[in-house]
């Protein structure tokens, strides 16, 4: 497929959107301060809104569906009307609305607190939301008035005794209706003041188009769109939701109805209506990849049409490219191509890591082909599964301390007896995550019930039942491991120093653990010094094979009590110094405090020359991959002038694709010079668009605190 040639007029848009984005982010960060999280699309609004909670609850919360429906429509109804004025759509959001959600205090599982304080068990999983796949066709079909009355329909069909569930999803679907008329109104009102010509034209179109979407369902490709973005607002303000799917696939049959009526005079009326969605909110999506029924290549000109909107707005967007033996080159091209370019760009989710491990859980691979890359870390079967992804972290690190400071107080600790002792504590650990997986499962739908993906997945609306008890029918909940690196770095620096060499007792390397290496800098450098995991053949690799594989079983081999059974991953986020902050040295030569190595990957400067050459951390990653459907993430920041000398695109291409013959599972890249980095870190002001992909989500660089600039600043650094 031959370059998309930007047209002036398109163009300038996208530049205006582009440029108020980064106006709101720099307006975002002097309100709130730096934010480590995705970079969602809420805007900053300065009026008041007038929105108090009407609570069901004794001590003031709301719970429950109705009670959160009939909210939630409350809130659109004073919620902002927004239009940017270069936009192809209307809406954005703000964040709230407050005083709803959350768990009622007799909900709540005080009694696994003192085992998640003792495991470090941060992010528990209970009370996670959103993080499932929404099936955005189920929408796009219909439209809002066709789910209403698919709600009322299925209402009159069951007839509950208890009828909270549908009042609280109609009570959602009216009050967009309602907010979407605002804006129809808003639209008019501009157009009969505006003295730009084309400006009125555009202002009279989302007019026009929005009122045909407050009953009617899309039926161009900017209705698609404008859908899409309606989605996007209700599903971050009710509990920050972010997936949406397999855009191109999605977008597809409205671009090929549009060229077959004539209605598109330019791709780039398609580039700014993509991008015009990207302005409204990162949401997640994927493009290219395979069929589920044959595994053919979905590869559309609607794909390269939604990677041109991503490198034209150049603003934090996280678009994957589904990586299997079929995908188009030319995608795969483009796509580095514009990695190079931009400094980021997508990432790569890879197929025979993820849908053969997917099938390994006793599903045909046509089934496992259809899960989707649309979260940060994570797949998910669209409309159909209940996962719970990227919400729940198991901190392999402090099972390990926990048993280190056993054994070394045993009257013969042993290599043997630490494993053993490591293996009850991370048991302990992975049933306290099962424990509360089971406590979500059965309370979350009184307390915080999914009312905006019910209406995107099959079987909700028809049974009359949240997703999260029993709407759908697949329950497969995930949980990610984090700070691998460290404990197979520590069982190493154990095993070379104290048994083998016997340079330090247990009982001196316990002693200096204690004192966090006071006085003992040595001491500290020698246990660092010891060959790391990511070297392919040292001590240390096998021990991250033999930990990963630990956690693995321990954590797929048996479901929780109430049957459900957990997925493995090895993923951190950006969590890794919050973890390591509550933990104490480690024997790798990691001191208290200090941040835990980052999802399945070796720490930085892994290997003895300083550099840490990316097939050799390709091949540690692969070699540790959970292979049961969930992700273990590669991480890459290469030097952009580097990059360009071992081979430039083709090198990253090959690396690319090789990584998936592995059975890697996904794959986040930045190449950017590292004199740029160091730059932007002393002060972010000097590249104000900076954007990076921090794990697996895309962020403006400006928007981060330093402690997670530096993580990014020391990979890159490492790699160079």
């Amino acid at each position: 497929m031959t370059a998309v040639t930007a047209s002036t007029v398109f163009q300038a848009r996208i530049e205006q959107l582009r440029q108020t984005k980064s106006a709101h982010t720099d307006e975002k960060v002097r309100r709130r301060g730096f934010f480590d999280i995705d970079d969602h699309g809420w805007i900053p609004w300065d009026e008041p809104i007038a929105f108090t909670a009407e609570p069901n609850h004794p001590q003031g919360g709301c719970y429950g569906a109705r009670c959160v429906g009939e909210n939630l429509r409350r809130w659109l109804q004073v919620c902002p009307v927004y239009i940017h004025p270069d936009s192809a759509l209307a809406g954005a959001w703000v964040p709230g609305p407050p005083g709803l959600g959350g768990w009622r205090p007799e909900d709540r599982p005080t009694h696994l607190q003192e085992r998640q304080e003792k495991y470090n068990i941060i992010y528990t999983g209970i009370g996670g939301m959103n993080h499932c796949g929404p099936d955005m066709r189920l929408g796009l079909e219909v439209g809002w008035g066709g789910l209403l009355r698919q709600l009322r329909h299925w209402r009159g069909v069951n007839r509950p005794m208890d009828t909270s569930f549908y009042d609280g999803e109609e009570a959602l679907v009216l009050g967009m209706q309602e907010w979407i008329g605002r804006h129809v109104a808003h639209a008019r009102n501009l157009a009969a003041v505006e003295t730009d010509s084309a400006r009125r034209v555009n202002w009279l179109a989302i007019a026009a188009m929005n009122e045909w979407l407050i009953d009617g369902a899309p039926r161009t490709l900017r209705e698609a769109c404008q859908f899409l973005a309606w989605f996007q607002s209700i599903d971050r303000m009710w509990g920050g939701g972010g997936a949406l799917g397999q855009l191109d696939e999605l977008l597809r049959p409205f671009y090929e109805a549009d060229l077959a009526a004539g209605r598109l005079s330019h791709d780039d009326e398609v580039v700014w209506c993509v991008a015009s969605l990207f302005f409204n909110d990162t949401h997640y999506s994927q493009i290219g990849g395979p069929a589920p029924a044959d595994g053919h290549d979905v590869t559309s000109p609607v794909s390269f049409l939604i990677l041109e909107a991503m490198h034209r707005l150049r603003i934090p967007v996280n678009i994957a490219v589904r990586v299997h033996d079929q995908l188009n080159p030319e995608l795969l091209r483009r796509s580095v191509e514009y990695l190079f370019e931009d400094g980021t760009g997508v990432c790569y989710s890879l197929s025979r890591g993820l849908d053969e491990g997917y099938a390994r859980n006793g599903v045909p691979l046509s089934v496992a082909r259809m899960r989707a890359k649309v979260g940060c870390n994570w797949t998910a079967l669209p409309g159909i599964e209940y996962c719970l992804q990227d919400v729940t972290r198991m901190c392999l690190v402090a099972p390990f301390l926990h048993a280190f400071r056993e054994v070394a107080a045993s009257a013969e600790p042993s290599m043997d007896l630490l494993w053993q002792h490591y293996t009850h504590h991370l048991g302990v650990a992975v049933d306290t995550i099962k424990e509360g997986f089971d406590w979500h499962m059965r309370h979350h739908a009184s307390n915080s019930p999914e009312v905006v993906l019910n209406l995107f997945m099959h079987g909700p609306i028809e049974r009359g039942l949240d997703m999260s008890a029993g709407g759908v029918d697949i329950y497969r909940l995930t949980c990610d491991g984090v700070g691998l690196a460290t404990v197979a770095d520590s069982f190493a620096a154990i095993e070379q120093r104290v048994v083998r060499e016997r340079r330090l007792s247990w009982q001196e390397l316990a002693g200096h653990l204690e004192s966090n290496f006071a006085g003992a800098d040595g001491v500290r450098l020698m246990l660092r010094s010891v060959p790391r995991f990511g070297g392919g053949d040292a001590p240390a690799d096998v021990w991250a094979r033999r930990v990963g594989a630990l956690y693995c079983d321990l954590m797929r081999n048996t479901p929780t009590r109430d049957g459900y059974p957990v997925l493995p991953g090895l993923f951190s986020h950006g969590i890794v110094g919050q973890l390591g902050r509550a933990l104490g040295a480690t024997p790798n030569g990691r001191r208290a405090a200090e941040p835990i190595s980052h999802s399945a990957n070796p720490d930085p400067g892994f290997v003895a020359d300083g550099g840490s050459a990316p097939t050799a951390k390709s091949n540690a990653v692969a070699a540790v991959q959970p292979r049961w459907g969930n992700s273990a993430p590669l991480q890459l920041d290469l030097d952009s002038q580097l990059s360009r000398e071992i081979g430039g695109i083709e090198a990253v291409e090959a690396l690319i694709t090789g990584h998936e013959e592995l059975g890697g599972t996904l794959i986040n890249i930045n190449v950017i010079a590292k004199e740029q980095i160091l730059e932007a870190h002393a002060d972010p002001s000097k590249y104000p668009d900076l954007v990076v992909r921090v794990t697996g989500y895309s962020a403006y660089f400006k928007t981060l605190s330093p402690q997670y600039r530096q993580q990014i600043v020391d990979r890159l650094l490492a790699e160079a």
